[in-house]
């Protein structure tokens, strides 16, 4: 982003309530919230653009640690298109409080209380419930991640080797490290 933005002090409060609200709705993590990340970070608020939002999730997957880490980098860039080295401190800290405290608290009594009760017949279908919510919030992160790419028409070989990697994936127990080797050769060599 070539200009500078210009955050107050209710920019801030606004990314910290919005993470602090998406933080209750991350069911599956925090990535399954990151359409609507990029709905108010990049379209609603023109905080970051669409490639700070994608070189985000994909420095942070591709890191060692934890997956929440793109919330960090998100909050990192607001701040440095806000100003700087400190507004990029203040982005990190606001981002990765407002993702972290309502679930970390929640999971901790939920946790508690589920395995207090877990023989409860309705414990048991809750679990068994959420499978299906938390993949197709995966899935929209996908297509979100992908449609940003490019034309899908163009594209074709990328939506082909997606769409064979999730077939290897569901179907067999290759590790997805494999896949990940064989996608970076892939995109090494030009084929992708």
């Amino acid at each position: 982003m070539s200009d500078i933005l210009h955050l107050i002090w209710s920019d801030w409060l606004a990314l910290f309530l919005h993470f602090l609200s998406l933080s209750l709705l991350a069911v599956g993590g925090a990535i399954t919230t990151a359409p609507d990340m990029h709905r108010f970070l990049v379209e609603q608020q023109g905080w970051l653009s669409d490639s700070q939002f994608n070189a985000s999730i994909a420095i942070a997957q591709a890191a060692p640690g934890p997956n929440v880490l793109f919330v960090a980098l998100m909050g990192w860039h607001v701040g440095l298109n806000a100003g700087g080295m400190w507004p990029a401190v203040v982005g990190v800290t606001v981002s990765m409080l407002g993702i972290m405290l309502p679930s970390s608290t929640l999971t901790y009594l939920a946790s508690r209380w589920s395995h207090a009760n877990r023989e409860l017949r309705a414990v048991r279908a809750f679990k068994q419930g959420m499978a299906p919510i938390v993949i197709a919030l995966l899935i929209a992160t996908g297509w979100i991640l992908a449609s940003a790419h490019g034309d899908p028409a163009r594209d074709w070989p990328l939506w082909l080797t997606t769409l064979v990697s999730a077939l290897i994936v569901w179907r067999t127990r290759l590790h997805l490290l494999w896949l990940l080797a064989a996608g970076g050769l892939l995109g090494w060599f030009g084929i992708l």
